[in-house]
C-alpha cells in the first residue's frame, strides 16, 4: 500500500515562502477548513477572515501556511515557522521538472528560460550543471527566497 506524502518545510516567513513555491509548482493555497470558497476567491484572504474568526492573534497568522496540486497527484507541501535561518545545506532538496523530454542545449534552454522566470520571482541562481553523458543531462541549481537549494531538471 503507498502512502500520501506531505512535504514540510522550516521557513522564517511561511506565506511568502508558500507564495513561491505556489508560483513555481503551479500549486495553490487551499481553504480553510469548511469554508467554501468562491471562484476567483483569494484563499490568502480567507485565511486571514478564519484565524481572525477564530480568535488567533494577528502576530501568529503566519506561523504556518500550505500549497497543494490543484490535480491531486503531487504532495502537499507545509510551510512551517522557525526562528532561526537556514544555516546549512539542504539534506533534501526538490528537483523541479522544468524540461521533460528535451536533451541537450533545447533542454538546458527550457531550463535557462524557467530559471530567469524564477530569479524574477526572487530565487538565486547558484550554479549551472552542464550535459554530460551518459551520467548526466544537465540541471541548474538555485536557492528560494529563504536560501534552500532546488534544481531545475
Amino acid at each position: 500500500m503507498s502512502r500520501h506524502v506531505q512535504v514540510t518545510v522550516d521557513a522564517y516567513d511561511p506565506r511568502a515562502l508558500s507564495t513561491f513555491w505556489r508560483d513555481v509548482l503551479g500549486y495553490v493555497h487551499p481553504g480553510p477548513p469548511g469554508v467554501d470558497l468562491p471562484e476567483g476567491a483569494d484563499p490568502l484572504a480567507a485565511w486571514d477572515e478564519f484565524l481572525a474568526g477564530i480568535g488567533v492573534p494577528e502576530d501568529r497568522r503566519n506561523t504556518r501556511s500550505a500549497i497543494e496540486d490543484p490535480d491531486g497527484r503531487g504532495p502537499r507541501l507545509f510551510f512551517q515557522q522557525v526562528p532561526e535561518g537556514k544555516v546549512a545545506t539542504n539534506r533534501i532538496h526538490l528537483d523541479v521538472r522544468a524540461a521533460p523530454g528535451l536533451q541537450g542545449e533545447a533542454r538546458m534552454s527550457a531550463l535557462e528560460t524557467e530559471c530567469d522566470r524564477l530569479v524574477a520571482r526572487g530565487a538565486t541562481r547558484v550554479r549551472r550543471h552542464e550535459p554530460a553523458p551518459p551520467m548526466s543531462t544537465g540541471h541548474i541549481v538555485m536557492a528560494d527566497p529563504e536560501g534552500n537549494e532546488f534544481c531545475l531538471d
